[in-house]
């Protein structure tokens, strides 16, 4: 079972987070942020895993320390759900179109958190999350689940649909690296062998 359970309370913040890696695509999401529960319902859906995120944030103030945190809380829940990471196939990326708009995210899952993203914003806000975050969303996400992450919108003109098309690509991507590959034999993919001083999966 590849499945977390992650308790995130701060001041400004608290979050609880269920996951499934290998679930169908169930979801309960309630952020207070409305954009923030769309998108994460694409990543349920579209990743076909079950997902249940619970968070009440300092909206009084604005969105960011909930939206942030949010990232950072499933990024531990993947890193939990992965476990060692042996038998994964480790790498995954993704095309997906959005009406006028195409979008690619690829992954590494090697334990090393990197994040590059690459997109033009053509609107202050897409719903009430500015867009200035979505980046920032990412680039937390990819710290605590020690993933690499490169996400580009490659055209669009809808800020909507770039921030649909990014999550849609991002949650295809997951999928296809955090599956089994038999072949395998559940090994860890990696050239370098694991130190055993190091954690599972930092590596080459």
């Amino acid at each position: 079972m590849r499945t977390a359970e992650i308790s995130r309370q701060t001041n400004e913040t608290q979050i609880t987070i269920k996951l499934d890696l290998d679930g169908t695509g169930k979801h309960e999401i309630s952020t207070g942020v409305g954009f923030l529960d769309h998108m994460l319902t694409h990543l349920a859906v579209h990743g076909l895993f079950d997902l249940n995120v619970q968070a009440k944030g300092d909206l009084h103030i604005d969105v960011h320390h909930t939206v942030e945190d949010v990232a950072l809380a499933l990024g531990q829940a993947f890193d939990k759900a992965l476990g060692d990471r042996k038998g994964i196939v480790r790498m995954g990326d993704s095309f997906a179109p959005m009406d006028e708009t195409l979008a690619h995210v690829a992954i590494d899952l090697s334990g090393r958190p990197y994040a590059v993203i690459q997109a033009d914003w053509h609107t202050p806000y897409v719903g009430n999350i500015p867009t200035t975050l979505f980046p920032h969303f990412f680039e937390s996400f990819a710290v605590t689940s020690r993933c690499n992450l490169h996400a580009r919108v490659l055209y669009g003109r809808d800020d909507h649909h770039q921030a649909e098309a990014l999550f849609k690509a991002w949650a295809r991507a997951l999928d296809m690296a955090t599956q089994f590959d038999p072949r395998r034999g559940g090994a860890i993919p990696s050239t370098k062998g694991l130190n055993r001083d190091e954690a599972p999966g930092n590596d080459e």
